[in-house]
């Protein structure tokens, strides 16, 4: 279907959705032009990924209008809004993870021949496109053994794959390198030059400079404006994204320097955490900087007890102890909010409630084994007022939360406990910029409490700006440690890429 540049190919008006207990959008308006790349912006759960679910068939709207390429469409399944030229890149990858990469691509599209699934052309189909993307990787692979960086470029792949004309892309970048970025940047510059429409939602708002054309606003389910992103301030459009104005992107607090609480010695696992070391102390946050595949998350992971160590020792408030498994790191007092939320973090399908209460039945049990009610409720109100999570009740499910508010609940369960350190591995990713706030503001408030925190980021503004120490790491080692006063980005990326040079240095 060729469309004329800057033709408008959605229009949807007077959009409401309703959930059990929430309304989810009210009166919404969105318009998408051929050509261009369109900003859709607000905190989590004002109701934008809602709104492109409606969309691209996933969900179907309770009032309103829309129109796809100038035909008025009643609810759409999600075959036929790909049939339409819509493809949506979802926050949460939604992959088959034991199938292969090919596979995944072409899931509920096939390709035969006469009764038999012609493998080989599907993987001939696959690589093209993964080759127009760039990505190095083979079309047979089982995507479950791919880490998350490179599933959310295959989830790319795939929906290019359809030759969509409309594309939505919801936090696209949110696993990607740098390298990975630019290439993601340069493909959606391509397809807006051929005509594509495409819906950007992400909550890093410094990439908006490098591809948007135009911004649209919600907050709280309701549509609040729309503007050229070249007439707007980035203050403006954060302060119509949140209803006020931020004061302060990174706030700092400054606590004196305690006692040592936690120490890592000599601690090795597999071939991404090599000899790792290093302290934490009351009164201060320690961030840990790096580039993808530098070994942080595998450090917190061998940690927490996750992975096998292959040796090492752990030593908190002086003595030593021994992690086996997660729940020996839980009952010493070290817990873990990990990188992936959906699948490590969250039953999806349970309550908040249960959500917080099922690491914590040790502390909410009687005797007996029995649940006291009470204590639980007590617990988790407490957990959803603390940290503003935003639902009408506990027995919402973790699921049809938004994807900060989830990340609130992985965080909220672990404060019910009197743990001594908290590991946080990328804590904002996917997250509005307000609940990022509260999430520093969080971090602050259990550094002034005494508790050892420690952080894993891919922003480097955020460790700078969030962190007291910098620990710095490449191919599975600490190649250096600064202080986040007065360190550079520079400073953090040379640390992080130059190890073979340090080692050779140290020859």
């Amino acid at each position: 279907m060729v469309n004329k540049m800057n033709e408008t190919i959605v229009l949807l008006d007077h959009i409401s959705k309703s959930f059990p207990g929430v309304k989810a959008l009210d009166n919404v308006h969105f318009e998408l032009r051929s050509g261009e790349v369109m900003a859709l912006l607000g905190e989590n759960g004002a109701g934008k990924s809602t709104l492109m679910k409606i969309l691209s068939g996933v969900y179907t709207r309770d009032e309103g209008t829309m129109q796809i390429f100038g035909k008025e469409c009643g609810n759409l399944t999600p075959k036929q809004a790909q049939e339409m030229g819509v493809a949506i890149i979802h926050q949460e990858l939604n992959m088959c993870r034991h199938l292969s990469i090919a596979e995944n691509m072409f899931l509920g599209r096939e390709k035969r021949k006469g009764i038999i699934l012609s493998d080989q052309e599907m993987e001939k189909e696959a690589k093209a496109v993964l080759d127009e993307l760039k990505i190095d990787l083979d079309p047979k692979q089982v995507v479950g053994d791919l880490p998350v960086s490179k599933q959310q470029m295959v989830e790319i792949a795939k929906a290019l794959s359809f030759k969509a004309k409309v594309l939505i892309m919801d936090e696209p970048t949110s696993a990607l390198t740098s390298k990975e970025i630019d290439d993601l940047f340069r493909i959606i510059k391509d397809l807006r030059a051929k005509g594509c429409g495409i819906v950007y939602i992400s909550h890093r708002l410094e990439e908006l400079q490098h591809i948007v054309d135009r911004v649209t606003i919600m907050r709280d389910g309701q549509y609040i404006t729309e503007m050229n992103f070249a007439d707007a301030t980035m203050d403006e459009i954060i302060a119509h994204m949140v209803g006020r104005e931020i004061k302060e992107k990174f706030p700092h607090v400054e606590c004196p320097k305690g006692k040592k609480i936690f120490e890592v010695k000599n601690l090795n696992a597999g071939r991404m955490v090599r000899d790792i070391n290093f302290s934490l102390y009351e009164g201060e946050i320690v961030g840990f900087a790096g580039l993808m595949g530098a070994g942080r998350t595998e450090t917190t992971r061998a940690i927490f007890g996750i992975d096998p160590k292959d040796g090492g020792e752990i030593i908190l408030d002086g003595n030593q102890v021994t992690i086996r498994k997660p729940e020996d790191a839980i009952k010493a007092g070290i817990v873990l909010a990990p990188e992936d939320r959906k699948k490590d973090g969250l039953c999806t399908k349970l309550s908040i409630r249960h959500n917080i209460a099922l690491p914590n039945l040790d502390l909410i049990c009687d005797k007996l084994g029995v649940v006291r009610n009470k204590k639980e409720e007590e617990m988790c109100e407490e957990a959803v007022q603390n940290l503003k999570i935003k639902t009408p009740n506990v027995e919402v499910l973790a699921g049809n939360l938004s994807g900060g508010n989830q990340q609130k609940v992985v965080v909220g369960k672990w404060l019910a406990r009197n743990s001594r350190v908290v590991i946080f591995d990328e804590p904002t990713r996917g997250i509005d910029v307000a609940a990022k706030v509260e999430i520093y503001h969080l971090m602050n408030n259990l550094k002034k409490s005494g508790i050892a925190v420690m952080f894993v980021s891919s922003e480097m503004p955020e460790v700078m700006g969030i962190a007291d120490r910098i620990i710095v790491m490449c191919d599975g080692r600490i190649t250096g440690e600064l202080s986040a006063k007065g360190a550079t980005q520079n400073e953090i990326l040379t640390l992080a890429t130059q190890f073979e040079k340090k080692i050779a240095a140290k020859g």
